[in-house]
């Protein structure tokens, strides 16, 4: 089937599903499954095959019973980069409704690399989160198979539906379909009011961009303590940083933490998309997360690089620094994701679970590394006079309670811009500075280059 039926049925200008393209074939070949509440509940298998996803919705979903033969409907053959796709697909779209992450992993086929997907047996097994074992997929008339499991050190008579949570967010399907809840309960007051003068940007522009950007921000907004920068009177009035909550609401979550001198203080973080529409609300534009969550605030889970160029250093030499640290990080195996800051340099957060004192020490070993090799370029000194000519690493953002911009929040400069995840490939065309609420339709449209950060 290749992807062609897949593109013609889905209009990318409406859903977040990725488009069809075909890859290279992986060395190991993966699968996933998803659980899809459309029109019929169901779940959908993946399994990898010469660059697409060979599919079948599966109504009752894998059984680890073997006596179990559960029917598995052949579909269009599904995109390599539908396997992180999580969220919702809009009401008069094709599969409208919600769909979870449910499993992913690799696969085998077992005795026969030479596989017929058209007519079957496939026997194949499957070493995922939650599926693991020998199965096999026996087809018996048209686009009709059935699904077995084999009888194997795995094989149970484990109910699937208690594994309710998503392997990407760890959300249940409640809570997928709460990204996309409905706004109109939030009273918004002066929509009219200018914010940034230049473009003309309303509060109502600024709370419209966060609506269409909260399924992607939520994320990293989800149960993470914030703190917010807001400016009642718009850019050019008093700025000031809110770390400690001063309003009550359903929708923020309140965690109380004695500093040094042992007072007890209320930080504040985000609970659901309303939650963060309230705060803007309250005159919140630009949003700073801690690498931890409030419920494992000792295991930070996100590592933090923020290059802080010298005036004089040119985009070239920033972008080549942000090179030198891939490749750092390259070669121990850490996977970096590179955003815009939306002002003068990028950032590059890496996913890493630790604690607070490891998290500082790798992230200034690496900084101190890329001084180390490149003294002429780099510095780990905060002081103004020492980055002269040079480019700052900026690790000191991995302390606790230290903060970062959020992707997606909007900075409070004067073209509205955005501190927006791009892919690697894209580091020599983006600007810090390009991305803005003017233009950021047509980025929101093209995949998500951190999909699958918390995978």
């Amino acid at each position: 089937m290749k992807l062609s039926e897949y593109n013609k049925k889905r209009n990318f200008n409406k859903t977040e599903e990725p488009l069809g393209k075909v890859k290279k074939e992986s060395k190991n070949l993966k699968f996933v499954v998803q659980h899809h509440v459309a029109r019929k509940d169901h779940y959908d298998l993946r399994l990898e095959w010469k660059g697409v996803y060979i599919s079948w919705a599966v109504p009752k979903g894998p059984s680890y019973n073997p006596k179990d033969k559960r029917l598995a409907i052949r579909v269009e053959d599904h995109p390599i980069s539908y396997g992180n796709f999580e969220g919702t697909i809009p009401k008069g779209e094709y599969g409208a409704g919600i769909v979870m992450l449910w499993d992913k992993g690799n696969y085998n086929l077992i005795s026969n690399d030479k596989a017929n997907f058209n007519d079957g047996p496939i026997k194949f097994k499957l070493n995922g989160r939650k599926l693991k074992g020998e199965w096999s997929l026996v087809k018996f008339k048209d686009n009709n198979w059935l699904m077995i499991k084999e009888r194997d050190e795995y094989a149970t008579d484990l109910d699937i539906k208690k594994l309710n949570k998503s392997i990407k967010s760890g959300k249940s399907m409640k809570d997928i379909a709460n990204n996309k809840m409905n706004f109109d309960n939030i009273d918004i007051t002066h929509p009219e009011k200018i914010i940034f003068k230049k473009g003309k940007i309303t509060k109502e522009e600024i709370i419209n961009y966060y609506k269409l950007v909260s399924e992607r921000m939520m994320p990293f907004l989800d149960n993470r303590l914030i703190s917010t920068v807001r400016c009642p009177d718009g850019l050019d009035g008093e700025h000031f940083f809110m770390k400690h909550l001063n309003t009550k609401s359903k929708n923020i979550g309140i965690k109380k933490i004695k500093d040094r001198e042992g007072i007890s203080k209320e930080y504040f973080y985000i609970k659901n998309p309303n939650g963060l529409i309230e705060e803007v609300q309250m005159n919140s534009y630009e949003f700073h997360i801690w690498g931890s969550k409030q419920n494992n605030i000792n295991k930070p889970d996100i590592m933090v690089f923020d290059f802080d160029p010298d005036e004089r250093i040119s985009l070239e030499k920033v972008r080549e620094g942000v090179r030198d640290l891939k490749k750092i990080l390259d070669s121990y195996n850490l996977k970096g994701y590179l955003k815009t800051s939306g002002g003068k340099g990028y950032h590059v957060f890496v996913p890493l679970s630790s604690s607070w004192s490891k998290n500082e020490k790798i992230s200034e070993n690496i900084a101190q590394l890329m001084e180390y090799k490149w003294p002429d370029k780099y510095t780990t000194s905060i002081r103004k006079n020492a980055r002269k000519g040079k480019i700052f690493i900026d690790y000191l953002r991995n302390k606790k309670s230290s903060t970062s911009v959020c992707p997606y929040s909007i900075r409070l400069k004067k073209d509205a811009t955005i501190s927006m995840p791009i892919s690697w490939r894209m580091l020599n065309k983006v600007n810090p500075q390009d991305i803005n609420i003017k233009n950021i339709k047509e980025w929101i449209k093209k995949k998500d280059p951190w999909s699958d950060f918390f995978n």
